[in-house]
């Protein structure tokens, strides 16, 4: 019997899964809520659903959803996968105990100092003026909120005055509500980074490509820090040894630490990495699939998703296939992103002559009567494959010419770093 399948968010990587669902031979009906402009043609949006947790629930008991995918953070923490269980629904996401991982930073520090998992050094603090004193001690440092912040908590400070500055936009100008009345101050790692993707079970792990995101605004990972400018897989960064390090010093405690710790996780955990001379350090946990890294991943993905759901939920080992290319992922922005931006511009996608191997995900699109309009700072995704970086990536700009809506934006340089070690 074909599964029904309920995708909950409505970005880019919700749009990627969709996709990638419709694809499989044992997928049925694929919902999503709340579903975007552009996910309509991949996914089944039901009307005047508000997107609150009680309101899914009731919508996956009402249509007999045999499993949950979701997408967004913010859900997990607030207990979403616990409240799909209690109904005997079947989730690709963690418990709320789980997802502290990503909804406290300072859990999550805590967490890998007790397991042993290498991580920068830090300190945390619930007052502005105690951690001001401390950084006149410090140059370099990275300055954390403790809560989520829609990927936007994070400031890398190269100067004690931006390290000041941080402190007073987060916990004196409350410029995150809640999340910011704890930061962490830590050490600033040097390195390359890159993400590792996990499928997680309480007695086994499936690991997925290596992959590297941009999440600087411009080119030469310049600016402010934005939810990623896009990505690419799978990564020169890490190698098959840095692999192997990755499992034994991190994959592996952090399963220990969960299992210690009684936590039943039953999702996908995200690594956030900084490699240094081949040793590689956690610069953060995110407790659900990366995005723009899912749009990069997913393309080359030659498992049936379905499969990947189902070996999550019987805490089952799935060797994943994957297609021997590389992806590369370019975000399409609204200008002013990620501080202010327009919404309400329209957008035109000229379809004809776009490469093969091209797939465009939608992420803050809106369709109004059979047009697209943009509704956030990330609007598109224009994900290409080809036989290695640079096909691929001239696949992507290519098709990116086939595209416009009033102040776009996005960087040219995605997937340099490759390039670099290519020469």
């Amino acid at each position: 019997m074909k599964k029904k399948v309920l995708v909950i968010g409505g970005g880019g990587r919700e749009d990627a899964i969709a996709w990638k669902l419709g694809s499989s031979e044992k997928a049925g009906s694929v919902y999503s809520i709340p579903g975007n402009g552009g996910m309509a043609r991949r996914a089944l949006i039901p009307e005047n659903i508000p997107f609150s947790n009680e309101r899914v629930i009731r919508f996956a008991e009402e249509k007999k959803i045999d499993f949950a995918v979701v997408g967004p953070e913010q859900p997990l923490v607030e207990g979403l996968a616990d409240g799909l269980r209690a109904c005997g629904i079947s989730v690709l996401g963690p418990c709320a105990r789980g997802a502290m991982l990503e909804g406290s930073k300072v859990f999550a520090k805590n967490f890998m100092k007790k397991y042993n998992i290498p991580t920068a050094s830090f300190e945390v603090f619930s007052e502005a003026d105690d951690a001001l004193d401390f950084l006149k001690s410090k140059e370099s440092v990275v300055i954390k909120a403790d809560g989520l912040c829609a990927g936007k908590g994070v400031y890398v400070c190269r100067a004690r005055e931006e390290a000041f500055s941080a402190v007073k936009e987060i916990m004196q100008e409350k410029k995150f509500a809640g999340a910011g009345s704890r930061i962490i101050i830590e050490d600033m790692l040097r390195g390359e980074e890159a993400s590792i993707i996990v499928l997680m079970s309480p007695g086994s792990y499936s690991v997925m490509l290596p992959s590297q995101d941009h999440k600087a605004a411009f080119e030469s990972d310049k600016g402010p820090n934005t939810g990623g400018m896009g990505a690419y897989a799978p990564t020169g960064a890490v190698d098959s040894e840095i692999l192997k390090k990755v499992e034994k010093k991190i994959i592996e405690p952090v399963a220990e630490g969960l299992k210690s710790e009684g936590i039943d996780y039953r999702g996908v955990l995200y690594i956030g990495l900084m490699i240094h001379d081949g040793d590689p350090m956690v610069l953060e946990f995110n407790v659900r699939f990366g995005d723009p890294e899912t749009e990069a991943m997913l393309p080359l993905l030659k498992t049936d998703f379905i499969d990947i759901l189902s070996a999550v939920e019987n805490d089952e080992k799935i060797d994943l296939k994957w297609e021997d290319l590389v992806c590369v992922d370019v975000v399409l922005a609204s200008g002013g992103y990620p501080g202010k931006y327009e919404k309400g511009k329209k957008i035109k996608i000229t379809r004809e002559n776009i490469p093969d191997g091209v797939q465009i995900f939608h992420a803050g699109t809106e369709l109004k009567n059979g047009q697209l309009y943009t509704s956030g700072g990330r609007v598109l995704n224009v994900a290409a494959c080809g036989r290695d970086i640079i096909q691929a990536r001239n696949k992507a700009y290519e098709a990116i010419e086939k595209i416009s809506f009033e102040n776009m934006y996005y960087r040219k340089d995605i997937g340099y770093r490759e390039l670099e070690r290519r020469r």
